[in-house]
């Protein structure tokens, strides 16, 4: 899936469903973290993408809420 999927997907998404995808994001990154700290981790730049995938949510998260006190 391309970075335009992905902000096309993410833009689809309702605002309990951008929580919700927001918070399973910062789950999955911190697992990710544990388990390189304990062991190596297959591909270590799966945090990089989890971390960028947190950034882009909550990006959206917070255009929206400029736009709706706008």
């Amino acid at each position: 899936m391309t970075i335009k999927e992905t902000k096309e997907e993410i833009r689809g998404l309702d605002d309990a469903a951008l929580a919700t995808k927001i918070a399973e994001q910062q789950t999955a990154l911190q697992r990710l973290k544990f388990s390189h700290a304990i062991s190596q981790i297959e591909n270590p730049s799966s945090i990089r993408d989890a971390k960028r995938m947190v950034a882009r949510l909550k990006t959206e998260q917070t255009a929206r809420q400029i736009a709706k006190s706008k």
